[in-house]
């Protein structure tokens, strides 16, 4: 069916008749079901929009096979009110492939960033060509989440949502002793470059500005930042959604079973995985523990000598990428799970993780301060390194001798994971685009009335 009919939509209007939707011009790079990470971002605030609106969602063509796989053989009602657009992949446009990812985590990044904006300008010109030929109610940029990159919709007519949005603030200087050299010169050269495009970059300014009530920010320490450096106001809605909820009963530790602890993301610096390592080195030798470490990337040797210098490596396990399927399957075994990134939005894995049961022991601060409650797990004072590591200690033995206190953060960890919900997400959206379009006169349901 093409974009801008009018479909079924849920509750009619007095007459009987069924109102058409709200059209949405989304613009989401990363989009993509089955994956994690920005993907899975990607994919799943799609989903909120499709199940109250007419969606239209431009995205990278490497997606399309997986995305026309998906709709091939769905049921879900909100599938039949999206539609997706793949501006062709062009030789300088960016792709996550292996050289491309080497790039991204190098100090040669602006060349990905430059590549990226070059598939950002075809998907704006695709956008303004669609708002020329079919009536669209407002626009919405959302992945990448990177303030650098509000793309080209804030330009076109209709009411503009950006977000959610990351990325504007810094790796904390006083963590810089965590990270290698190479770690030191990557996220110092981020800080100074940082603090350059909030000054310099005038897109995301007036991009937030045009926004107005649209601005949505991932976590509240960037929604601060929105306020500082733009003087713009946002509603605070995490990126991330969480998966299905786990059915049956939460994983129980039995007397004497090794504590089951889960590590995941990609072997960058910036991830800190040494952080955990030296926790564990010092915990008595009476604990008994297995570590499973998911992911890949530059610092994969280097941490794997480290465990080895530190005696740790009988307890760990390297697994590697492996598919969602399998780290969820993963995440259903394990007693805990741990992240020590220096620097992060929410992370897509740590809601994971509390839909699964998982209590989470995490550094307090970025998105983890906003996710995490005290029934959910416990957020580690990370005022420097040697702090950090000495309360992920503490912690770590805290809940290897109390299974009790593990089982109650695990009931509290699944609870939390509600408000991640897809369904909490349509409620936010809803209340974010009816502020958006109420100037307009267009009601959610299509009409003149809110």
């Amino acid at each position: 069916m093409p974009v801008g009919a009018t479909r079924d939509a849920g509750p009619g209007a007095a007459d009987g008749s069924v109102p058409p939707r709200p059209r949405i011009l989304v613009c989401a790079y990363a989009c993509r079901p089955a994956l994690g990470s920005e993907e899975a971002v990607g994919w799943n605030w799609v989903q909120a929009m499709a199940s109250f609106c007419e969606v239209t969602v431009i995205t990278a063509v490497f997606h399309r096979d997986a995305i026309e796989s998906f709709l091939r053989t769905t049921e879900a009602p909100w599938a039949r009110h999206v539609d997706f657009i793949y501006p062709p992949s062009r030789p300088w446009h960016y792709r996550p492939t292996p050289s491309w990812r080497w790039i991204e985590g190098s100090l040669l990044k602006p060349l990905m960033n430059s590549a990226y904006r070059g598939w950002l300008r075809a998907a704006a010109r695709i956008a303004a060509r669609l708002v020329a030929e079919r009536p669209f109610d407002l626009t919405h940029q959302l992945t990448y989440v990177g303030f650098r990159f509000p793309g080209g919709l804030w330009r076109l007519a209709p009411p503009f949502v950006w977000g959610s949005i990351g990325g504007l603030e810094d790796t904390p200087w006083r963590l810089f002793g965590a990270l290698s050299p190479v770690g030191m010169l990557y996220f110092g050269g981020r800080n100074l470059i940082n603090g350059l495009h909030r000054r310099l970059l005038s897109a995301p300014r007036h991009a937030a500005v045009r926004a107005g009530p649209g601005l949505i920010a991932a976590t509240s320490g960037i929604a601060r930042a929105l306020q500082r450096c733009y003087g713009s106001p946002s509603t605070i809605i995490s990126e991330v959604t969480t998966p299905p909820l786990r059915v049956g009963a939460l994983t129980r530790r039995v007397a004497g079973e090794p504590l089951q602890i889960i590590w995941s993301g990609e072997h960058t610096p910036g991830k800190a995985l040494p952080l955990l390592l030296r926790a564990l080195a010092r915990l008595p030798e009476v604990v008994v523990w297995r570590l499973t470490i998911f992911g890949c990337g530059s610092c994969t040797q280097r941490w794997r000598r480290l465990s080895r210098r530190l005696g740790l490596e009988a307890c760990c396990r390297w697994r590697g990428q492996v598919s969602r399927e399998a780290m969820l399957a993963a995440l259903d075994e394990g007693h805990l799970f741990v992240i020590t990134s220096l620097k992060d939005l929410t992370s897509t894995v740590l809601v994971e993780a509390l839909s699964r049961g998982l209590p989470v022991l995490c550094p307090d601060h970025c998105g983890f301060a906003d996710a995490l409650t005290p029934a959910s797990g416990i957020r580690l004072p990370i005022t420097s390194p040697p702090t950090f590591i000495a309360a992920l200690r503490d912690a770590l033995l805290l809940l290897h001798d109390d299974e009790a206190r593990r089982r109650c953060l695990s009931v509290g960890a699944r609870r939390r994971a509600r408000a991640f919900r897809v369904e909490a997400k349509v409620l936010a959206l809803q209340a974010i685009y009816a502020r958006v379009l109420a100037p307009t006169g267009m009601g959610l349901d299509g009409t003149g009335r809110r």
